[in-house]
């Protein structure tokens, strides 16, 4: 596996309303994509901090992933994402290498990224989600 940097950084929020003014005005960053990932029950919005960004992730549906996390363990950091460029043979890489997958191939994410997902109980804690962009191969 190849990792060319730190996509983005996750993180759950209960409402992108009341969280993105914090970025914006306080951090001084600037929302530039606001979207829905209607097959992962999420609203996200971007924000770029120098080379990566920031993702806020708003739950659509209480029964969705982050609505389930934000009721567990409430806001904060959810994920960490890393840029590869190939997501398929990076999962592969990572199962031969004993790592728990959530996904066994890539899906469609938010800004038309190819992404898949590493099992926290795998990767010390920490949900790490691989990514590539399908428009730069």
């Amino acid at each position: 596996m190849e990792v060319t940097h730190i996509e983005h950084i996750g993180i759950a929020v209960k409402s992108l309303e009341t969280a993105i003014p914090f970025y914006e005005n306080v951090l001084g960053l600037k929302c530039y994509n606001i979207e829905e990932v209607a097959d992962q029950k999420v609203k996200t919005a971007f924000f770029k901090a120098g080379q990566t960004k920031i993702e806020l992730l708003e739950s659509t549906d209480p029964e969705g992933s982050i609505g389930k996390f934000i009721e567990k363990r409430g806001e904060g950091i959810h994920h960490i994402a890393y840029a590869t460029n190939g997501v398929q043979a990076a999962l592969e890489d990572a199962a031969g290498k004993g790592i728990q997958l959530i996904d066994k191939a890539p899906r469609k994410g938010a800004e038309g990224l190819n992404i898949a997902f590493l099992h926290p109980k795998s990767t010390f804690g920490v949900l790490t989600e691989l990514c590539e962009d399908p428009s730069k191969k």
